[in-house]
């Protein structure tokens, strides 16, 4: 009895002992991590990113940009990073993309930022919207359109400028080009302007034996000289007679009685121009008046010399004859008043013709050459 009592105790205590073994086995598998997850970190890492610079236009930066990445895991740490350093990106880029990826117990996280860069401006030339006018010279309204190159972002607009003076022998005007990313280029053209037209004046002429000596003043700034004769040369309406830079010009081989035109073009650098005519009627030997020509006081009759002639004979007619003179000069000048033959003669209105002849030897000989050549005036108001 002793001995059985004795077996059933060390029997019970064995079983307590299984018991507690099991228990805290149990306890120790709750509390060791599981193979399958990690019931205390379920989440991934976080990744946030700053950029700094100069955001410019359309998404691009027009500065050097500098990139930060932080990574936040609230469970802890992370277990690893990749590209999450910070960088500095200082060089021209139609696009550069970083990308920062991080591992924790809870996954991994991954983000990129792309970078557009263009901190250049663009390139700029400009150009006016025709050649010059003349000689490097422009002498009306020009408009300069500019134009860029820009081998990033590329251009977005180009500006233009018109010009209509001051004169300006180094006039310029300024324009723009603007790339995508706000980058503004700026550039200039330099030409010459001039659109005041040089002036002639004091145009004049003085007869000859059927020809014309034209004279006149241009202006300091004057380059080139033209002179056009209407009618012109061979049945033309009008003829340039004259090209050049002197200030008169003697044309020949007129008609004597005809009437002409003379004009006057001075042209400056810029071909700029201005003009100025004369009407000019041809004379033969006798010069004035000229033929036809209306006067109002008593004109001073003048005719070409004549090599060897002691005196010429000067005679009147109005119907007949009504003065006749020996004067000793290419010239005679008429009076309100005169005798001729016993009769006095009074200069009135009406037309009167006048011949001319030159003497040769003495006065007393009476030896004449050839008729110089005849010629008219007209009195329109008299002379009492």
């Amino acid at each position: 009895m002793i001995r059985t009592g004795h077996r059933r105790r060390r029997h019970r205590r064995r079983q307590i002992a299984r018991r507690s073994l099991a228990l805290l086995g149990l306890g120790a598998l709750l509390l060791a991590p599981s193979a399958a997850g990690v019931p205390g970190d379920p989440t991934p890492p976080e990744i946030t990113v700053a950029t700094f610079g100069t955001l410019g236009e359309n998404g691009w930066y027009r500065s050097n940009v500098s990139v930060i990445w932080t990574v936040t895991e609230p469970e802890g740490p992370p277990l690893s990073t990749s590209g999450c350093d910070a960088k500095t990106l200082t060089a021209d880029t139609v696009g550069t993309t970083f990308t920062c990826s991080a591992t924790s117990d809870g996954g991994t996280t991954s983000k990129s930022k792309p970078i557009k860069l263009d901190k250049t401006a663009p390139a700029v030339s400009g150009a006016a919207d025709r050649p010059p006018d003349a000689s490097g010279w422009y002498n009306r309204a020009l408009t300069v359109s500019f134009s860029g190159t820009d081998g990033t972002a590329g251009i977005e607009a180009c500006s233009s400028a018109g010009y209509s003076g001051p004169d300006n022998a180094t006039a310029s005007v300024s324009g723009t080009c603007r790339d995508k990313a706000g980058n503004v280029g700026t550039a200039a053209v330099s030409f010459k302007y001039d659109a005041t037209a040089p002036t002639v004046s004091r145009v004049r002429t003085k007869p000859g034996n059927r020809v014309a000596h034209i004279a006149w003043k241009g202006s300091t700034d004057t380059q080139h000289v033209e002179v056009m004769r209407s009618p012109g040369m061979k049945g033309a309406p009008e003829t340039v007679v004259y090209q050049g830079s002197a200030p008169s010009y003697r044309d020949t081989g007129l008609t004597a009685g005809r009437k002409y035109v003379y004009t006057v073009a001075v042209y400056d650098e810029a071909a700029n121009r201005a003009v100025q005519s004369i009407s000019f009627v041809a004379r033969g030997a006798l010069l004035d008046p000229a033929p036809g020509e209306s006067v109002k006081s008593p004109p001073l009759l003048v005719w070409k010399r004549v090599k060897g002639a002691g005196y010429y004979n000067v005679q009147l007619m109005r119907g007949r004859r009504v003065l006749s003179a020996w004067p000793t000069r290419a010239r005679f000048q008429l009076r309100r008043s005169w005798v001729f033959r016993g009769q006095r003669y009074r200069l009135r209105p009406g037309v009167y013709r006048w011949y001319v002849w030159p003497g040769l030897g003495r006065l007393s000989a009476g030896r004449f050459g050839h008729l110089l050549g005849g010629s008219s005036f007209v009195v329109t108001a008299p002379n009492g």
